[in-house]
């Protein structure tokens, strides 16, 4: 568990500031208990939810849950009315990336400025926790060291560092292609590329001598591509792949693929990979024996359904719908036998924030609620290793709290009407009125 934070002075003045501005009771305190009321409580995705209900937070922990009649709040303590509003615990995030330009430099970026940033693209849609798979290792970390410093409003931040690829014979380091490249990436608004280190491998001793660099540097995980993106992908030796995965179980860290095709797929399954972070509709449908090792594997699955279309957005468009269409049967099928899902946008590789598409899709894909609640909590939890401090609702656990307006059950476009963010008991978003 992550050290918990100490709030300096700045970071109080912007957690007072939101407090204050919805308790119902006298000035209050951070470091107070707060009490949220009235509100519908999901405790976790398979139980039913308590009406009226009340979440008491003391010390940066979930003190007590319950319905009204049954939790007794201490007097004057500082309260929320969440009349009207859902309680879940902490929506995570497990696919995103800290790539554009504006996280640079992060040790030097205003406070302000990157608490403005975390909010845009994380915050005020209610994810509390986030897998970072693949950016500039020492600069995330550098972010990270902020936020848990109190000094900034932010998420829980695990990173791979820099992505794994395979070695090009026909891409050598100076070469016009190279320099293309590099250009095609800066016009993107990335960082630029030759600040990321990403290694590249063509053997299982190249491999094992990168993992264990990135994992000495102190990743939370590894990242790997099991074959390059585009028409002609270069596909990582099985070797390397099965190299670099054992090492990082080795060390008890988690081994993402980006499989890109049904072949990279295969090899990752093959390795012991721990999640996969696409579908692969370039591929095709996947037919039962697919999914039927994905299944024997123990793997979980971020769809990222909404990248294709924005991957795509240049092409014909009956092109992104193809992707997109193949990509919801994939999710489907897997869903359909009880295969973990977890939730995962893109963003900071994609700029379009708002997850909204993302549900849209899952829901489309044939995914309950439920099941699309368990992907935001319980199973990223679990797959992490934090199942017995995150991701439910009940006594004893970290106060990551997400609550949005209106009943998600009924209508799932409100999952992304956040009105309140908390991490350790805190609200470090809170939407306008």
């Amino acid at each position: 568990m992550q050290q918990r934070r100490c709030c300096t002075f700045a970071g109080c003045l912007v957690i007072l500031a939101g407090i204050g501005a919805i308790a119902r009771t006298q000035p209050v305190s951070p470091d107070r208990p707060l009490a949220l009321v009235g509100g519908t409580v999901y405790l976790s995705p398979t139980e039913q939810p308590i009406s009226n209900g009340v979440v008491l937070i003391e010390s940066g922990k979930i003190a007590a849950v319950g319905n009204r009649s049954s939790v007794r709040l201490p007097r004057e303590i500082q309260t929320v009315d969440c009349r009207g509003l859902t309680i879940a615990a902490g929506f995570w995030n497990s696919h995103v990336h800290f790539l554009q330009r504006k996280w640079a430099d992060a040790e030097k970026v205003p406070a302000a400025d990157l608490g403005r940033q975390l909010q845009s693209m994380l915050t005020q849609f209610g994810f509390t926790s986030v897998f970072d798979t693949w950016s500039m290792w020492e600069n995330t970390r550098r972010l990270r060291d902020r936020i848990e410093s109190g000094e900034i409003a932010g998420p829980r931040i695990r990173s791979t560092g820099e992505a794994v690829f395979p070695k090009s014979p026909a891409v050598a380091q100076g070469s016009t292609q190279m320099a293309t490249q590099a250009a095609a990436w800066g016009a993107l608004g990335f960082i630029p590329l030759d600040k990321l280190q990403n290694p590249r491998v063509s053997d299982s001793a190249e491999a094992h001598d990168a993992v264990t660099k990135l994992l000495d540097s102190g990743v939370d995980g590894i990242k790997l591509y099991a074959v390059t993106i585009g028409r002609n992908g270069i596909p990582l030796p099985d070797q390397a792949i099965t190299s670099l995965v054992t090492e990082a179980h080795k060390r008890g860290k988690i081994a993402f693929a980006h499989p890109t095709t049904t072949a990279g797929l295969m090899a990752s399954l093959r390795a012991g990979v721990d999640v996969l972070a696409h579908t692969t509709p370039q591929s095709g449908p996947w037919d039962d024996t697919v999914v039927a090792a994905m299944k024997q594997a123990g793997v979980a699955l971020i769809p990222t359904l909404a990248l294709w279309k924005y991957e795509l957005r240049h092409e014909q468009v009956s092109i992104g719908e193809g992707f997109s269409t193949t990509a919801i049967g994939q999710l489907r099928k897997w869903a359909g036998t009880g295969g973990v899902v977890l939730f995962g946008t893109d963003v900071g590789y994609m700029t379009e924030y708002d997850p909204a598409a993302e549900y849209a899709l899952m829901f489309e894909a044939g995914m309950t609620f439920s099941q699309i609640l368990a992907s935001l909590t319980t199973a990223p939890a679990e797959r992490f290793g934090v199942s017995k401090e995150l991701g439910r609702i009940a006594p004893g656990f970290i106060a990551d709290l997400t609550i949005v307006r209106g009943d998600p059950s009924k209508d799932i476009r409100a999952l992304t009407d956040v009105q309140f963010t908390l991490r350790d008991g805190r609200i470090i978003y809170r939407r306008s009125r």
